[in-house]
C-alpha cells in the first residue's frame, strides 16, 4: 500500500500545483471584474455628468441669446432716443433761420404814459425788487428780489400766485417763457434756473457761469435761454438738452443786462465796460459793438420792430442806437442819478427810466423831449415795464415795493 501510495504522490503533488495556479487565476479574474465595475461606475458617472453640462450650457445659451437680444433691443431703443433727440436738435437750429419780424410794417397808439398817475402800491417783498416780467397771455406779473426769492402775482387785484425758492442768493432777473409753459431766473449764487408751473417747482439748474448772473432772456421760439455774467462773459442755453451751446466773450468787464432782438437769431448785450455790443447766436460772433457811453452800462431794451436799441448807464445817460444804420441816433441825459431800466412802450416812441433818484422819467424816444416824472417809490426804482394790454406801466424798486401806473 504504501509502495502504492508513493506511486500517486507526484499525481496529487501536480493536481495541488494545479489548484493553486487556478485559484491565483481566480482571484486575478476577481480583481479584474472589480476594475472592469469600476471603471464602468466612473463611466456612467462621467456620462451623467457630460449630459447635465450639455443641458446646463444649452440654457446658458437661452440665456446668453436672451440677454444678447434683451442689449441688442436697448441698444436700439438708445440709438433711436438719440435720433430722436439729434432730429429734435436739429429741429431746434430751426429757430435761428431768417424769419419776418411780425410787428415791422405795424404802427401802434402811443401809451400816455406822461399823463400815468400811481394807481396802487404792492408790499411784495422782504427785500429790494430787481427785476419785472409781464405774462404773455394773462395780466400777471412776475417779481425778482433780492430775499433770493421770485413771485407772480395778479394785476390788479396783487393776489399772490406763486412763489419760487430755491437760489442761494439775490435773484437779479426773470423772465416768462414766450408760450408761458414756465419762467427761467438768475440769480447772484452763478445760475440759472427753470420753475416749472404745472409741477411748481425747479425743472432745471444751468451752472456754467463762474459768477453772479446779472440776466436771463427767452428766445421767442422757447428753445434758448441767453444769460449774462459778471464773469464777463454771455452764455446760450439749449433748453431741451439743458447745455450750454455757445459762450460769448469779448467784453472785457461784467455783463450787466442781455436780450434778443425780436424775431431774429441776435442777442444784445451791454457791459460795465461802456459798450453795448450785438452778437450771432448761431456762431457766437460779435457782428457789432456801439461805442458812446461814458460810464458802466445797465440795461438794454428794443423796441417791438427790433430795429432800436435802448440802453442806459450808471451816470443816467440814456442811448439809442440805429440797429440797421449801425449808429447813435439819440442821445438823452435822464441823469446826475444812475439809469438803472429802460421800457420802450409798443409804439416804440415812448421812452420810460427808471432813475437812482427814486422816480421814473418818460422821454419821446422819437426826439428825446422830457414828458413827465412819475414819483412815488421811496428808494431807488430797480425796473420798469410797459404793460399794453392794460394801458399802463408797471415798476419796482429798493423800497420792496412795485406799484402800478395808469
Amino acid at each position: 500500500m504504501r509502495n502504492h501510495l508513493k506511486t500517486y504522490e507526484p499525481t496529487l503533488a501536480g493536481l495541488e500545483h494545479k489548484y493553486h495556479i487556478a485559484m491565483k487565476e481566480k482571484s486575478m479574474a476577481k480583481l479584474q471584474a472589480d476594475k472592469l465595475a469600476t471603471r464602468a461606475e466612473t463611466l456612467e458617472q462621467q456620462l451623467k455628468q457630460s449630459q447635465s453640462l450639455s443641458a446646463s450650457m444649452v440654457g446658458r445659451t437661452t440665456d446668453e441669446s436672451a440677454e444678447t437680444a434683451r442689449k441688442a433691443a436697448a441698444a436700439k431703443a438708445a440709438s433711436t432716443k438719440k435720433a430722436a433727440a439729434a432730429k429734435a436738435a436739429d429741429k431746434s437750429l430751426t429757430a435761428f433761420q431768417d424769419r419776418e419780424n411780425p410787428y415791422y410794417n405795424l404802427t401802434f397808439e402811443p401809451q400816455q404814459a406822461d399823463k400815468y398817475q400811481m394807481k396802487k402800491t404792492y408790499k411784495a417783498h422782504m427785500a429790494p425788487i430787481s427785476a419785472l416780467a409781464l405774462h404773455p397771455k394773462k395780466s400777471i406779473v412776475a417779481t425778482a428780489s433780492d430775499d433770493n426769492t421770485w413771485k407772480m402775482w395778479t394785476i390788479p387785484n396783487g393776489e399772490l400766485i406763486m412763489t419760487g425758492e430755491g437760489h442761494k442768493s439775490w435773484v437779479s432777473c426773470v423772465d416768462f417763457h414766450p408760450r408761458a409753459a414756465n419762467l427761467a431766473t438768475s440769480s447772484g449764487d452763478g445760475t440759472v434756473k427753470i420753475w416749472d408751473f404745472a409741477k411748481s417747482k425747479c425743472v432745471a439748474t444751468l451752472a456754467d457761469h463762474a459768477q453772479a448772473v446779472w440776466g436771463c432772456a427767452y428766445h421767442d421760439s422757447g428753445d434758448f435761454i441767453a444769460s449774462c455774467s459778471m464773469d464777463h462773459t454771455a452764455k446760450l442755453w439749449d433748453v431741451a438738452r439743458q447745455k450750454c451751446r455757445l459762450t460769448l466773450r469779448g467784453h472785457v468787464d461784467s455783463i450787466n443786462a442781455i436780450i434778443f432782438q425780436p424775431f431774429s437769431n441776435n442777442i444784445c448785450t451791454c457791459s460795465g465796460d461802456k459798450t453795448v455790443s450785438l452778437w450771432d447766436a448761431r456762431t457766437g460772433l460779435c457782428i457789432q459793438t456801439f461805442y458812446g457811453h461814458l460810464n458802466s452800462c445797465n440795461h438794454v431794451a428794443f423796441n417791438l420792430r427790433g430795429d432800436t436799441i435802448a440802453s442806459t448807464d450808471a451816470d443816467g445817460g440814456v442811448r439809442l442806437w440805429d440797429v440797421r444804420m449801425v449808429q447813435e441816433r439819440l442821445q438823452i441825459n435822464a441823469g446826475p442819478h444812475a439809469a438803472n431800466k429802460v421800457a420802450l412802450d409798443r409804439s416804440g416812441t415812448v421812452l420810460a427810466v427808471g432813475s437812482d433818484d427814486h422816480s421814473i422819467k418818460v422821454y419821446s424816444a422819437e426826439d428825446g423831449s422830457f414828458l413827465s416824472t412819475l414819483d412815488g417809490h421811496e428808494e431807488a426804482v430797480q425796473a420798469v415795464i410797459f404793460d399794453a394790454s392794460a394801458q399802463s406801466l408797471i415798476s419796482s424798486g429798493s423800497d420792496s415795493t412795485f406799484r402800478l401806473w395808469g
